[in-house]
C-alpha cells in the first residue's frame, strides 16, 4: 500500500480554502497544541476542544487544562481560538478499554481511545455547524498517524464533517512545539494518558 502523505493532504486543501473556515481541533494538552495553533490559525476559525476522558487520574488532567489555558493566554495569535472543555468524562474512556488494560503502548487500547476522542469532536462538529474537525495528536512522532487519519476519514463519512488530515510533526513540527513550550513555560507531561498500569487504580 502506497504511504499517505498527510501534509501534503493537507497543503492541498489549504490551498482551496475559501475564506475561513470553521475547525473544531480536538487538543490533547497545551504542548502539542503550541506548534498546531500557531499553523492553523492562520488559515481557519479555531475552537478548541479539551475533551481527553483518557487522561488519568483527574488531577492530571486538571493540570493538563490549566497548561492549555496557560498556553492560550499568553502566545499572540491574530485569531485567537475559543475553548470548549466538557468536564473529565473518565468513566467513558474506562467503559471504552475495559479489557484493553494489559494492552502496550501504542496498541488496541490506543485505537479505541483514538476512536473515543474523535468521535465525540466529529459529533460536536456536526452539532454545532463547523466546516472541519480535527486534533492536534498527530503532531507527537509516539501516535500512529495512519490510523489517527484513518478514523478522522471514517468519523467524516459517519457524522458528515470535513475531516482535517494531517501530520503536524512534519515540517519540524514537533520541534517547534518543544520550543514554543520552553518560550511559555509549559508543563510537559511523561505519559499520554490513561499511564496503565501503573495509574490504573487511581
Amino acid at each position: 500500500m502506497e504511504k499517505v502523505n498527510y501534509q501534503k493532504e493537507l497543503d492541498a486543501l489549504i490551498d482551496g480554502l475559501a475564506g475561513r473556515p470553521r475547525l473544531l481541533l480536538q487538543a490533547c494538552c497545551g504542548p502539542c497544541s503550541s506548534y498546531v495553533l500557531e499553523y492553523l490559525t492562520a488559515y481557519f476559525d479555531v475552537t478548541v476542544l479539551f475533551y481527553n476522558p483518557n487522561i488519568r487520574p483527574e488531577a492530571e488532567y486538571e493540570k493538563r487544562l490549566v497548561t492549555l489555558k496557560q498556553l492560550l493566554a499568553a502566545m499572540p495569535m491574530d485569531h485567537p481560538p475559543a475553548l470548549i472543555e466538557p468536564g473529565w468524562r473518565g468513566e467513558a474512556f474506562l467503559a471504552a478499554a475495559r479489557g484493553l488494560e494489559a494492552e502496550p503502548e501504542g496498541g488496541a487500547r490506543c485505537a479505541v481511545c483514538f476512536r473515543l476522542r474523535l468521535a465525540e469532536t466529529a459529533r460536536m462538529a456536526a452539532e454545532g455547524g463547523y466546516d472541519f474537525f480535527g486534533t492536534t495528536l498527530t503532531v507527537s512522532p509516539h501516535k500512529n498517524v495512519p490510523l489517527i487519519n484513518d478514523i478522522g476519514f471514517a468519523l467524516q463519512e459517519e457524522y458528515g464533517v470535513r475531516w482535517l488530515p494531517s501530520d503536524f510533526k512534519k515540517r519540524n513540527g514537533y520541534l517547534r512545539s518543544i520550543q514554543l513550550s520552553r518560550e511559555y513555560g509549559l508543563y510537559r507531561q511523561e505519559y499520554c494518558g490513561c499511564g496503565w498500569p501503573e495509574n490504573k487504580d487511581q
